[in-house]
């Protein structure tokens, strides 16, 4: 009997057993990329993550609707409330209107995400996009108490929330301890205490990105648009939230006291987070200079980079690890990922040579059992990527006539990695040729009716179908359980 999907819930710090709120129906938000340069390693795993609890969630029957966001306002420097716009400061370094720098970071993200074979999500929209319903929250926020204005510029009473509510129960902050660390913030004298927070900033002659409101001329603060798109979207209950860990504090603790104070209660059921990228062992930072670029990774331009990867490999890589653990990057680490990766990908292409003939077992139903136990114990794709291997082995000692195999238990075997590597894992086997796919399944039919006719012992036709094939430069091997083929260098 299949187990259920159990996450691992931050706000309860504890595995728990995924239970919708309105079962099929799965609602689903991520924090996606503030969009003022390239997609890089860290926006990869994020990518990644999600979209394998997107496939995962929907390979399951939930109906899932997956919003992630784009971030292209409000966005200040050094994450704070006070300071420049970062797409803005991008545009006057650039001598761009914003837009434009949006507009192009936008793109090159779908770009090089989609290379990674990531689903895109059913709904992307832009801070920018949703200022009224921005708006909207704050007043309900004001309406409940919980805010208040200064100078122009809007703020959330956090020690008035806390009068009631728990402000730090995601990160586990404590109140009295931020109010003797919290450093010192330009502007603070609009607040009446540091820690609080920016809901609407008034905007100073020089910010091109800003919108009319009863307070002043500005705009939100970056914690808002999360908590107004995602309830827009998906509704006063989302069955989960994503992000990466380091947004937990203070993106994702402010969004929940926005969230709670404008609507009463919790509207996340579940926050799913997963940690950081470390390269050599670094954090990855572009003031250490070891910060890289997935069109870097790709085309190996980098000064850290040894050769270039492919976007399978990265992926590959990247689903290795548990979504919840660190992940270091370094060449070494990629390079294996290139290799396990072909190991599954020779495996696949042996798949359709391979003669069933001997009596079934459970072995391939444990192997598969297995695989659905590792994505159900919190989405571990680095167990389930274990027994893939463990399938591989197998493919491999049938081939070599080790072992024998049954109709319906290579009919499994063909199922579990279509199932699990293709459609979960999202694994796709890259080729210049776009049509490969479809010339790889040609060419087995091909081979399969040369098997045929050989029983037949038509034979000159077995070689004529072998020297034409030899001709366009794909090598046939005989052997006793059946065939192998491979394509000459260059073709």
């Amino acid at each position: 009997m299949q187990q259920p999907l159990k996450l691992y819930n931050t706000i309860k710090r504890e595995v728990q057993v995924f239970e919708p709120f309105h079962a099929p129906y799965v609602g689903m938000y991520v924090c996606g990329p503030t969009v003022y340069g390239d997609a890089h390693l860290g926006h990869a795993r994020a990518a990644i993550t999600y979209d394998l609890l997107y496939r995962y969630l929907s390979h399951s029957g939930y109906r899932v609707r997956y919003v992630r966001n784009i971030t292209d306002v409000g966005h200040l420097e050094n994450d704070a409330d006070d300071g420049e716009d970062k797409i803005v400061k991008k545009a006057r370094l650039e001598e761009l209107e914003p837009m434009e720098v949006v507009q192009f970071y936008i793109n090159r993200y779908h770009e090089f995400i989609g290379k990674l074979n990531v689903l895109p999500p059913g709904i992307e929209p832009l801070a920018s996009g949703h200022i009224i319903e921005q708006i909207q929250i704050i007043e309900k926020i004001f309406d409940a108490g919980f805010a208040y204005e200064s100078n122009g510029s809007v703020y959330f009473d956090v020690l008035a929330y806390s009068k009631k509510y728990h402000y730090g129960e995601l990160s586990g902050r404590v109140l009295e301890d931020l109010l003797s660390f919290t450093r010192e913030l330009d502007g603070k004298q609009d607040k009446r205490n540091s820690f609080d927070f920016a809901l609407w900033k008034k905007a100073g002659p020089e910010h091109i990105m800003k919108w009319p409101s009863k307070w002043s001329t500005g705009f939100p603060g970056w914690h808002l648009e999360c908590s107004a798109m995602s309830i827009k979207y998906l509704g006063d209950v989302i069955d989960i939230h994503g992000g990466g860990m380091d947004l937990i504090f203070p993106h994702h603790e402010c969004e929940i006291a926005q969230s709670k104070a404008a609507i009463g209660y919790d509207t996340v059921r579940y926050w799913v987070h997963m940690n950081m990228i470390t390269i050599d062992g670094q954090k990855m930072s572009k003031s250490l200079g070891n910060f890289i670029t997935l069109e870097e990774l790709f085309t190996g331009n980098h000064k850290l980079l040894e050769k270039a990867y492919s976007p399978m490999s990265v992926r590959f890589f990247i689903l290795q690890a548990h979504y919840r653990s660190t992940l270091d990057f370094s060449n070494s680490a990629l390079q294996a990922s290139e290799a396990g990766l072909q190991k599954i990908f020779s495996a696949v292409k042996a798949l359709p040579s391979l003669i069933a003939n001997g009596p079934g077992n459970d072995y391939v139903k444990t192997i598969q059992q297995k695989c659905y136990n590792a994505l159900n114990e919190d989405l571990n794709s680095a167990l389930l990527i274990a027994e893939i291997y463990e399938a591989v082995r197998l493919v491999n000692s049938v081939k070599e006539g080790h072992r024998n195999i049954s109709p319906d238990d290579l009919d499994l075997l063909k199922d579990i990695f279509s199932t699990f590597v293709s459609g979960i894992l999202g694994l796709t086997e890259e080729n210049s040729d776009i049509h490969s796919g479809l010339v790889d399944d040609l060419i087995n039919i091909l081979l399969n009716l040369r098997q045929e006719v050989k029983l037949k012992k038509d034979f000159q036709t077995s070689d004529k179908i072998r020297d034409e094939l030899a001709g366009i430069g794909v090598w046939v091997k005989d052997r006793k359980d059946g065939f192998e083929w491979g394509m000459e260098k260059g073709t």
